[in-house]
């Protein structure tokens, strides 16, 4: 897939995304957008990962993958002017054609283990 500008991703998540109130563009090695929101963090990542496919087919792009939003909450102080602070939700959005095996390869289930439920969430849009 080609990769997205994040300024123009930002704008277009705003823009498909009902529940966004604020997106932002970061310039941080791995947080690249900021998003505020009135949704839940689950029904957001569902929100995102269904908007991520329609912006992929509004630019021309093929959409016969998963999208997958795989999140967690900060439990942990964050770094000082990190992104990414105490109680907000980081949250990675991978495309892929094989959800399973990419979630094994990474390990999620052992990533996971041990955090409160209500503090990690994954969402897996398949293609239509």
């Amino acid at each position: 897939m080609p990769p997205f500008a994040f300024d123009a991703l930002a704008k277009a998540l705003a823009e498909q995304c009902d529940s966004v109130t604020s997106a932002e563009a970061l310039s941080h090695p791995h947080w690249k957008i900021s998003l505020e929101s009135t949704a839940t963090p689950g029904d957001l990542a569902e929100e995102i990962s269904q908007a991520w496919r329609k912006i992929r087919a509004n630019q021309g792009h093929s959409t016969d993958h998963a999208v997958m939003a795989l999140g967690g909450r900060k439990d942990s102080e964050g770094t000082p002017g990190a992104p990414l602070q105490q109680g907000g939700w980081g949250v990675d959005v991978v495309e892929t054609r094989d959800p399973d095996g990419f979630l094994q390869v990474i390990n999620w289930s052992g990533l996971t283990a041990g955090r409160p439920a209500d503090g990690i969430f994954q969402v897996i849009d398949h293609p239509l």
